[in-house]
């Protein structure tokens, strides 16, 4: 998905302000829908419990949102249960029309593309040009993806022993929720509902509660799209709405984006009452691996994208940046200096690379982050301040001399905080980068492909880029190992967690003539 950046500037927003492709925002979007969407209508909650949703560059409230509860999870389960009926309008449906489904939905986001992006910048706080020219691309190439895949998911005929004729069917999982994070509103969407629309389930889905406004919207495209009632179902909500949803009975399958914490929570819930299948793309403390031959010009402002890119809030983030020790003065010097340059401030501005943290409690942790790494002997080379005293805005920071028991080295920091740790042996690197709970990604920066491919089967991570970082596409599947989570999303392998495998052994008679 990220890879949309090359087309401009890798790296920076800076010249997007010159890119004719990108429109000039909506820097205050109407706020069409703010209910819970069940059935393909518009309700309040239950409850009659509202929630405001917070403009994180000013900290002004946007506009209150329904506040789903077990109630409102339990009317949305329903609707999709009874969508997902054997005979249903859903059930009965060409596979090859779910991906003109998918298509249609794609088609619209195209066609609102600048307001869906600005609605983004607003209510989630990234910049402008980088919602437009890189989120939304990737949401709708994950869509289009997937409706290629509704009538090419399907199973085999199976050699078998004996007068019988085996083969296996791939059918829906049924019932899936779909919890959704707050860094990627609208990308980590199309992920859940791309696979599981075209392998024929039906989804109850839950966006963060600091960004719900983009999922709400689309909801009401996919009506406009044709999806038929009960198929696609949004509850906005608290951390009580999801765990309403993990831990009801009619649910099938959890998938979750989040942090670990959460995730560790969502998987002992799947495992009580009726047991459910659960996808769960976790936390990241991803080591990026800066060797002495790597271009050194092209290593320093890859490793800023790596961490810096959607103000340090992804769960991939080239966090642990290891240099090895004959490049790593020079590195640092460099790194803080390109830190400096980074433009912070109002997102809709089109030359602005860095706007606000999602919200006050994401800036806080930052910062006291921050503080313990100047406590626990880090040695600060550029930033580690709040940025103005309106809105969520962190100073682009890098700490140098950085070691392995630090804190900071070790938790998730989820903002613009960069870690510069230094090394020396080759295998002193591996063993060090795989030092952690952590597998998500990794990145080796080095112009010897020997070592690298190497490295590359000493780590232990879903992912792994070499003299790039942050590069994917709907191909590609993504997930991790160990804390990180388990199962993947995007690619063939992204349909696996949707699909139940059925095989079917049929006696043939054989009658001598």
């Amino acid at each position: 998905m990220f890879r949309l950046l090359n087309r401009v500037k890798f790296g920076s927003c800076a010249s997007y302000s010159t890119a004719p492709a990108i429109p000039a925002p909506e820097t205050t979007p109407a706020i069409l829908y703010s209910g819970i969407f069940i059935n393909n209508e518009w309700h309040r909650s239950k409850s009659g419990k509202t929630f405001p949703t917070i403009n994180p560059s000013t900290g002004a409230t946007i506009t209150d949102v329904q506040e789903g509860d077990a109630a409102d999870i339990n009317i949305a389960v329903q609707a999709a249960k009874n969508a997902f009926k054997l005979g249903s309008p859903w059930r009965t449906m060409d596979a090859s029309h779910r991906g003109v489904l998918l298509h249609k939905l794609a088609d619209l986001m195209e066609r609102d593309r600048k307001y869906l992006a600005s609605l983004e910048t607003l209510d989630n706080g990234k910049p402008y040009a980088v919602a437009y020219a890189v989120d939304l691309p990737a949401s709708i190439a994950s869509l289009r993806y997937y409706a290629g895949w509704a009538d090419k998911n399907h199973g085999k005929v199976l050699p078998m022993d004996g007068n019988f004729f085996s083969f296996t069917r791939h059918e829906p999982v049924g019932v899936c929720g779909q919890i959704i994070p707050w860094n990627f509103p609208l990308l980590m969407m199309a992920w859940k509902l791309g696979p599981a629309l075209a392998t024929g389930n039906v989804i109850v889905l839950k966006p963060a509660e600091q960004t719900a406004l983009t999922a709400l919207y689309v909801a009401q495209l996919t009506k406009e799209a044709g999806f038929p009632d009960g198929v696609i179902n949004v509850v906005p909500g608290y951390g009580k709405a999801g765990a309403a949803l993990v831990a009801h009975d009619e649910v099938d399958k959890i998938a979750f984006t989040g942090s670990t914490e959460v995730g560790k929570l969502i998987q002992q819930g799947s495992g009580t009452g009726k047991l459910k299948r659960t996808t769960l793309e976790l936390g990241g403390k991803s080591p990026n691996i800066i060797f002495k031959d790597a271009d050194l010009d092209h290593a320093v402002e890859s490793a800023h994208f790596a961490l810096f890119f959607n103000m340090g809030q992804c769960c991939c983030a080239g966090s642990r940046t290891y240099v090895e020790d004959a490049i790593y003065d020079e590195f640092v010097e460099r790194s803080a200096a390109r830190a400096k340059k980074r433009t912070v401030g109002d997102p809709f501005d089109l030359k602005i690379e860095q706007g606000p943290q999602v919200d006050e409690e994401q800036m806080n942790k930052i910062l006291g982050l921050i503080k313990t790494g100047k406590t626990q002997g880090a040695k600060l080379v550029a930033g580690g301040e709040r940025v103005g005293d309106k809105g969520c805005f962190v100073a682009p920071t890098v700490f140098a001399d950085v070691q392995d028991n630090m804190t900071i080295a070790k938790e998730e920091i989820f903002g613009p905080v960069q870690q510069i740790l230094k090394f020396s042996q080759l295998d002193e690197i591996i063993e060090r980068a795989n030092n952690s709970d952590y597998g998500l990604a990794a990145g080796i920066f080095t112009k010897d492909l020997d070592k690298a491919n190497h490295v590359i089967q000493g780590l232990r991570a879903g992912t792994v880029w070499v003299n790039t970082y942050n590069m994917m596409a709907p191909q590609v599947p993504f997930g991790g190992y160990k804390m990180s989570g388990h199962g993947r999303e995007m690619g063939e392998y992204g349909l696996e967690a949707y699909t139940e495998v059925k095989s079917v052994i049929m006696k043939v008679n054989q009658k001598n003539s």
